[in-house]
């Protein structure tokens, strides 16, 4: 048995402006399965699940962003200097503008997306030339080490590294972008704003999946969200996540 990190939920006021953006921003187009719900996904149409593809899902609240950092962001990937650059250029001017997280003097840079959720466009690296457009889903945390042995059990991707300051992951395929957990000193203080979905494959036991996460760690959260066919838990340090229906 084993799950899939399939996609981004990223909550918003207005989810069609900031799936817009999103869509914009990684060459990708948009449909929606309902009201309240923009579904970010390849030119062409989906072809879910595709560890290839990560998708994400905009969703509407009613809360802002508070000005508190996310605990999870996307690293957007370039392929040059001028790729960079002109990408920094595109997103600003799609209504990114640029965020201090305290990052000082780097070669990638911070900006904030229309509803003020951070992420970076990184610099060239070759570890990053296959992933498409995003390079890496980064999770702030206080020990990569326990976040890898949780998400090394709780997901099917490989475990690339693991040290005291990060924990890196990627599809067994080889495909698509990186999940990476990076030591901070941040703790939660509130509600995530951007968080994993994940995926069973056809015939595995979504309650069987969700009892199994319970006994590495996870833990049930009410957010909410009623009789939904989701399942909402939270990781050994707190951060939200959802199982999907198969």
């Amino acid at each position: 048995m084993a799950l899939r990190p399939v996609q981004v939920n990223m909550k918003a006021l207005d989810d069609s402006a900031l799936g817009r953006f999103w869509a914009e921003a990684l060459d990708r187009s948009i449909s929606s399965e309902g009201p309240g719900v923009t579904n970010v996904e390849p030119v062409g149409g989906p072809v879910w699940p595709d560890p290839a593809v990560f998708y994400v899902d905009v969703v509407a609240v009613p809360e802002p962003k508070t000005n508190t950092k996310n605990r999870v962001h996307l690293d957007l990937a370039t392929t040059s200097a001028a790729h960079q650059a002109e990408l920094v250029a595109r997103l600003r001017s799609l209504g990114a503008t640029p965020a201090d997280v305290g990052q000082g003097n780097v070669p990638w840079t911070v900006l904030a997306d229309p509803e003020g959720n951070e992420f970076c466009v990184l610099e060239p690296r070759e570890i990053y030339r296959d992933t498409g457009p995003i390079a890496a889903v980064v999770v702030d945390c206080a020990d990569p080490r326990v976040m890898a042995r949780f998400w090394g059990e709780a997901v099917d991707w490989t475990l690339h590294e693991v040290t005291d300051d990060q924990a890196v992951m990627r599809s067994a395929e080889g495909a698509g972008p990186y999940l990476e957990f990076l030591r901070t000193p941040d703790v939660k203080t509130v509600p995530d704003r951007v968080h994993l979905d994940l995926l069973p494959y056809p015939g595995d036991d979504k309650a069987a999946e969700v009892a199994r996460l319970r006994t590495l760690g996870a833990t049930d959260l009410d957010l909410g969200q009623g009789d939904v066919p989701w399942t909402c838990l939270a990781d050994p340090e707190d951060h939200e996540f959802c199982v999907l229906a198969p």
